[in-house]
Protein backbone atom coordinates (compact mmCIF):
# COMPACT_ATOMS: atom_id res chain seq x y z
CA UNK A 1 0.00 0.00 0.00
CA UNK A 2 2.92 2.17 0.74
CA UNK A 3 3.95 2.05 -2.72
CA UNK A 4 0.48 2.00 -4.08
CA UNK A 5 0.47 6.15 -2.37
CA UNK A 6 4.61 7.13 -3.21
CA UNK A 7 3.68 7.17 -7.21
CA UNK A 8 0.70 9.94 -6.78
CA UNK A 9 3.00 11.80 -4.44
CA UNK A 10 6.34 11.31 -7.03
CA UNK A 11 4.07 13.11 -9.12
CA UNK A 12 3.17 16.09 -7.50
CA UNK A 13 6.70 16.69 -6.72
CA UNK A 14 7.41 16.34 -10.27
CA UNK A 15 4.71 19.00 -11.13
CA UNK A 16 5.53 21.49 -8.51
CA UNK A 17 9.23 21.33 -9.92
CA UNK A 18 8.26 21.67 -13.38
CA UNK A 19 6.29 24.62 -12.38
CA UNK A 20 9.06 26.16 -10.36
CA UNK A 21 11.23 25.78 -13.87
CA UNK A 22 8.69 27.34 -16.37
CA UNK A 23 7.97 30.67 -14.49
CA UNK A 24 11.82 31.87 -14.56
CA UNK A 25 12.02 31.34 -18.48
CA UNK A 26 8.62 33.41 -18.79
CA UNK A 27 10.43 36.33 -16.72
CA UNK A 28 13.63 36.41 -19.20
CA UNK A 29 11.76 36.15 -22.40
CA UNK A 30 10.17 39.44 -21.49
CA UNK A 31 13.23 40.93 -20.25
CA UNK A 32 14.13 42.20 -23.62
CA UNK A 33 10.84 44.14 -23.90
CA UNK A 34 9.93 47.20 -22.88
CA UNK A 35 8.93 47.93 -19.37
CA UNK A 36 8.06 49.66 -16.24
CA UNK A 37 9.91 48.60 -12.74
CA UNK A 38 9.42 49.81 -9.23
CA UNK A 39 7.75 48.42 -6.09
CA UNK A 40 9.85 44.79 -6.72
CA UNK A 41 7.23 44.51 -9.52
CA UNK A 42 7.73 44.59 -13.07
CA UNK A 43 5.51 45.48 -16.31
CA UNK A 44 6.29 44.49 -19.83
CA UNK A 45 4.22 44.86 -22.80
CA UNK A 46 5.06 43.49 -26.72
CA UNK A 47 2.62 44.86 -29.07
CA UNK A 48 2.18 42.43 -31.82
CA UNK A 49 1.39 44.80 -34.69
CA UNK A 50 2.55 43.11 -37.41
CA UNK A 51 0.19 40.81 -38.93
CA UNK A 52 2.56 37.60 -40.15
CA UNK A 53 4.03 37.82 -36.38
CA UNK A 54 0.12 38.00 -34.95
CA UNK A 55 -0.62 35.09 -37.12
CA UNK A 56 1.99 33.04 -36.27
CA UNK A 57 0.41 33.07 -32.34
CA UNK A 58 -2.79 33.18 -33.34
CA UNK A 59 -3.28 30.58 -36.24
CA UNK A 60 -7.00 30.44 -36.46
CA UNK A 61 -7.81 33.70 -35.01
CA UNK A 62 -5.65 36.65 -35.82
CA UNK A 63 -6.85 39.77 -34.82
CA UNK A 64 -4.48 41.71 -36.98
CA UNK A 65 -6.79 41.92 -40.30
CA UNK A 66 -9.82 43.33 -38.42
CA UNK A 67 -7.67 46.12 -37.03
CA UNK A 68 -7.07 44.58 -33.25
CA UNK A 69 -4.03 44.73 -31.48
CA UNK A 70 -2.86 41.91 -29.45
CA UNK A 71 -0.80 43.10 -26.58
CA UNK A 72 0.92 40.50 -24.61
CA UNK A 73 1.30 41.35 -21.10
CA UNK A 74 4.36 40.04 -18.39
CA UNK A 75 3.79 40.91 -14.92
CA UNK A 76 6.68 39.77 -12.91
CA UNK A 77 6.59 40.22 -8.88
CA UNK A 78 10.16 39.82 -7.08
CA UNK A 79 8.19 40.23 -3.50
CA UNK A 80 7.37 37.87 -1.01
CA UNK A 81 3.43 39.35 -1.21
CA UNK A 82 1.13 38.42 -3.73
CA UNK A 83 0.08 41.20 -5.81
CA UNK A 84 -3.58 42.43 -7.31
CA UNK A 85 -4.20 43.97 -10.92
CA UNK A 86 -7.45 45.71 -11.58
CA UNK A 87 -7.62 44.08 -14.84
CA UNK A 88 -10.67 46.23 -15.47
CA UNK A 89 -8.79 49.67 -15.16
CA UNK A 90 -6.28 48.59 -18.15
CA UNK A 91 -6.04 50.62 -21.26
CA UNK A 92 -4.01 51.67 -24.10
CA UNK A 93 -3.06 55.29 -24.57
CA UNK A 94 -2.83 55.89 -28.24
CA UNK A 95 -1.61 59.97 -29.42
CA UNK A 96 -4.30 60.02 -32.72
CA UNK A 97 -2.96 61.77 -35.93
CA UNK A 98 -5.00 64.98 -35.15
CA UNK A 99 -2.10 64.71 -31.92
CA UNK A 100 -5.14 64.52 -29.39
CA UNK A 101 -4.25 61.20 -26.78
CA UNK A 102 -7.32 58.70 -26.09
CA UNK A 103 -7.27 55.99 -23.77
CA UNK A 104 -8.29 52.47 -25.14
CA UNK A 105 -10.68 50.00 -23.09
CA UNK A 106 -9.32 46.31 -24.14
CA UNK A 107 -11.88 44.11 -25.78
CA UNK A 108 -13.76 41.31 -24.39
CA UNK A 109 -12.76 37.85 -25.90
CA UNK A 110 -16.84 37.83 -27.23
CA UNK A 111 -15.53 41.29 -29.04
CA UNK A 112 -12.87 40.23 -30.84
CA UNK A 113 -14.01 36.67 -31.96
CA UNK A 114 -17.29 38.55 -33.27
CA UNK A 115 -15.41 41.08 -35.16
CA UNK A 116 -12.80 38.07 -36.51
CA UNK A 117 -15.83 35.56 -37.54
CA UNK A 118 -17.93 39.05 -38.95
CA UNK A 119 -15.58 41.35 -40.37
CA UNK A 120 -18.15 43.09 -42.44
CA UNK A 121 -20.53 43.32 -39.04
CA UNK A 122 -23.21 40.83 -38.10
CA UNK A 123 -25.42 39.38 -40.59
CA UNK A 124 -28.62 40.22 -41.34
CA UNK A 125 -31.22 38.22 -39.34
CA UNK A 126 -32.62 35.16 -41.51
CA UNK A 127 -36.02 33.81 -42.08
CA UNK A 128 -37.50 31.69 -39.51
CA UNK A 129 -36.60 27.81 -39.53
CA UNK A 130 -38.68 27.03 -36.60
CA UNK A 131 -42.09 26.15 -35.58
CA UNK A 132 -43.48 29.52 -34.15
CA UNK A 133 -42.91 29.24 -30.25
CA UNK A 134 -40.12 27.35 -30.63
CA UNK A 135 -36.92 29.79 -30.17
CA UNK A 136 -33.49 29.35 -32.21
CA UNK A 137 -30.51 28.91 -29.86
CA UNK A 138 -28.74 32.23 -30.84
CA UNK A 139 -25.93 31.18 -30.68
CA UNK A 140 -22.76 31.68 -33.08
CA UNK A 141 -20.59 28.29 -33.31
CA UNK A 142 -17.91 30.17 -35.36
CA UNK A 143 -17.50 32.86 -32.54
CA UNK A 144 -17.72 30.34 -29.73
CA UNK A 145 -14.82 28.22 -31.49
CA UNK A 146 -12.55 31.77 -31.84
CA UNK A 147 -13.09 32.16 -28.45
CA UNK A 148 -11.73 28.96 -27.11
CA UNK A 149 -8.37 29.64 -29.82
CA UNK A 150 -7.89 32.57 -27.36
CA UNK A 151 -9.05 32.08 -24.32
CA UNK A 152 -5.61 30.35 -23.31
CA UNK A 153 -3.42 32.97 -24.66
CA UNK A 154 -5.20 36.07 -22.98
CA UNK A 155 -4.72 37.57 -19.51
CA UNK A 156 -7.50 36.29 -16.99
CA UNK A 157 -5.68 36.46 -14.08
CA UNK A 158 -5.20 39.44 -11.92
CA UNK A 159 -2.91 37.79 -8.99
CA UNK A 160 0.69 37.61 -9.13
CA UNK A 161 2.05 35.26 -6.90
CA UNK A 162 5.30 35.83 -4.43
CA UNK A 163 8.39 35.25 -6.91
CA UNK A 164 6.17 34.65 -10.07
CA UNK A 165 4.83 35.50 -12.99
CA UNK A 166 1.64 35.90 -15.32
CA UNK A 167 1.18 36.83 -18.60
CA UNK A 168 -1.09 36.74 -21.18
CA UNK A 169 -2.95 39.15 -24.39
CA UNK A 170 -4.72 41.94 -23.92
CA UNK A 171 -6.94 43.24 -27.48
CA UNK A 172 -7.58 46.83 -28.44
CA UNK A 173 -9.95 48.15 -31.06
CA UNK A 174 -6.90 50.41 -32.84
CA UNK A 175 -9.01 50.45 -36.41
CA UNK A 176 -6.46 49.26 -38.55
CA UNK A 177 -4.04 52.12 -37.57
CA UNK A 178 -1.04 49.68 -36.27
CA UNK A 179 1.22 52.84 -36.63
CA UNK A 180 -0.48 53.48 -33.18
CA UNK A 181 1.90 51.34 -31.62
CA UNK A 182 4.66 53.58 -31.80
CA UNK A 183 3.53 56.58 -29.92
CA UNK A 184 1.24 53.72 -27.90
CA UNK A 185 1.11 53.11 -23.57
CA UNK A 186 -0.21 50.35 -21.69
CA UNK A 187 -0.99 51.78 -18.78
CA UNK A 188 -2.10 50.12 -15.47
CA UNK A 189 -3.18 51.89 -12.78
CA UNK A 190 -4.23 50.06 -9.75
CA UNK A 191 -2.44 47.70 -8.31
CA UNK A 192 -1.94 46.59 -4.75
CA UNK A 193 -0.28 44.13 -1.75
CA UNK A 194 -2.84 41.95 -1.42
CA UNK A 195 -2.37 41.75 2.39
CA UNK A 196 -1.98 45.53 3.31
CA UNK A 197 -3.89 46.92 0.52
CA UNK A 198 -1.48 49.32 -0.24
CA UNK A 199 -1.87 50.67 -3.75
CA UNK A 200 1.51 51.20 -5.86
CA UNK A 201 2.26 53.87 -8.23
CA UNK A 202 0.49 53.64 -11.97
CA UNK A 203 2.60 51.45 -14.53
CA UNK A 204 3.27 52.90 -17.90
CA UNK A 205 4.80 50.84 -20.58
CA UNK A 206 6.09 52.79 -24.21
CA UNK A 207 5.33 50.22 -26.54
CA UNK A 208 7.14 52.09 -29.67
CA UNK A 209 10.37 49.46 -29.71
CA UNK A 210 8.35 46.70 -31.25
CA UNK A 211 10.00 43.65 -31.72
CA UNK A 212 10.86 42.10 -35.22
CA UNK A 213 8.77 40.45 -36.94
Amino acid sequence: MRGVLLFPALLLVCAATCAQTTAPSVATSSQSLPQDKHDGLTLSADAYSNAARAKAKFPKANPVPVGILPVEVFLHNDTDQPLQLDLSTIQLEVTLPNGQKQGLDWLTLSQVASAISHPKGPSAPTARRFPIGIPGSGKDSKSDQLIDELRPLSLDAEIVPPRGTIHGFLFFDVSHNMSLVEKATLYVPNVTVVATKKALIFFEVALGRTPPS
